[in-house]
């Protein structure tokens, strides 16, 4: 470490996940699993223990990396109490959702203009329109058929035992059966695929979407809120005696990261002396909520946040995780570039090259384990490693100091909206 650089021996990382239910306990122990693995690779110490979840969950680690000793304690910032109310949905709600969202970004543009970017997020949103699609179909048909023998076996039996003369009223009969079977059978079948969906993933995907489509872009009100929330934590810790404060937002966590701490920087809460604050996003979606037409203070904020030299903003993605925007410069590709822009510093993470010919066939196709690849242990580490950020010896900044920006990014502004249409 050179002598212009500054030591971390304290730290406080807040972990912002995506639109995911599941209890922060897993977080927990993923992070438990993957920095032990990446310590026997990478040769360092690391040990992870269990906070306390009364005051928030959280966990404490205690590292030596580079014959430096290292605590740090993450804090998760919890909203899966809102996704899990979000998808709290019928079958019925599911495909009302689907054509809802559906026009919404169609409508609105918005779906051309993501197309622009990358394919890949764009073929992850467009998997579960058609793996509802399908199954409705499939449903569908498997109704009719039934919905047919059980009319002709009516209407043969009736037929046989003489019981109704009359011919039309046989026919409505045999209709109404014919119907009714083709309704519960579509019913038993839709419900079928939604109590499989941890393995299918097509409603989860649906609601995620929904839900930053909702309001065409705007924060919901629970989750804005939360947010604010979010801002006092991420804000106290800043007095706390750490020399740094990390904020980490994951897939769909990186927009809400990008927004409490441009809410806390806009209200006056960074001291002028302390901890130094950082900003790492990873596996972003930001273009899926900041293109739409009501995003505005989403807008605002990487504008705002895109010059601000009290932060230290490093986004990385890779092109290897299809359920990301990779290298796409989240504030650059949403037209809202403001001048002296500094952030984000835009990286990769390079699955092809960070992880062995071995490990990526293992999990090219693995698509959703993929894109938290990044919270995890890489065989052939180059310069990211998330547990060497979140409790290594070098701020945030520091470690990226001399790192250029990818060259393959894209930086070119694909929404219709630009600065000068921020409120």
């Amino acid at each position: 470490m050179t002598s212009d650089m500054n030591r971390v021996s304290l730290r406080r990382v807040f972990h912002i996940p995506g639109y995911d239910p599941i209890h922060p306990r897993r977080y927990r122990e993923l992070y438990r699993k993957e920095s032990a693995a990446q310590a026997r690779i990478s040769d360092y110490d690391i040990k992870v223990q269990g906070g306390d979840a009364g005051q928030g969950f959280h966990w404490f680690v205690q590292a030596q990396i580079d014959a430096e000793p290292v605590q740090a304690r993450i804090d998760m910032l919890v909203w899966a109490d809102i996704v899990r109310a979000s998808m709290a949905q019928t079958v019925a709600a599911s495909y009302g959702q689907l054509l809802r969202t559906a026009w919404i970004y169609l409508h609105s543009g918005t779906l051309r203009r993501l197309m622009w970017l990358r394919k890949g997020p764009i073929i992850a949103a467009l998997y579960p329109v058609g793996m509802l699609a399908g199954q409705l179909l499939l449903a569908l048909w498997l109704g009719w058929w039934l919905g047919g023998l059980a009319q002709a076996g009516l209407l043969g039996a009736f037929g046989a035992a003489g019981w109704v003369q009359d011919g039309a009223m046989i026919g409505w009969l045999g209709w109404l059966v014919r119907l009714g079977v083709l309704g519960l059978v579509c019913l038993s079948v839709l419900r079928w695929f939604k109590a499989r969906d941890n393995w299918l993933f097509a409603h989860y995907l649906m609601h995620d979407y929904a839900f930053s489509a909702q309001h065409r872009g705007a924060t919901p009100p629970a989750l804005q809120d939360r947010l604010a929330q979010f801002s006092d934590q991420i804000a106290r810790a800043l007095q706390d005696p750490v020399d740094e404060v990390l904020v980490v937002g994951h897939s769909s966590g990186a927009h809400l990261a990008i927004s409490a701490v441009a809410d806390l920087i806009r209200a006056g809460h960074l001291p002028e002396r302390g901890a130094r604050l950082g900003l790492l996003t990873l596996g972003q979606v930001v273009p899926m909520v900041s293109f739409l037409p009501q995003a505005k203070q989403l807008r605002a904020d990487l504008a705002f946040l895109a010059s601000q030299e009290a932060v230290t903003w490093v986004d990385v993605t890779a092109p290897g995780d299809g359920c990301c925007f990779a290298l796409c410069d989240p504030v650059a590709v949403s037209g809202v570039t403001p001048p002296g822009k500094r952030w984000p510093l835009v990286i990769s993470a390079a699955f092809t090259q960070s992880l062995s010919p071995a490990r990526w066939k293992a999990l090219r196709w693995r698509f959703f384990r993929l894109h938290f690849q990044y919270l995890c242990a890489f065989d052939r580490p180059k310069d990211y490693d998330y547990f060497q950020i979140t409790a290594g010896p070098l701020t945030l900044a520091d470690r990226f100091r001399d790192r250029a920006p990818s060259a393959s990014r894209i930086d070119v502004a694909a929404s219709k909206y630009t600065a000068m249409a921020l409120p």
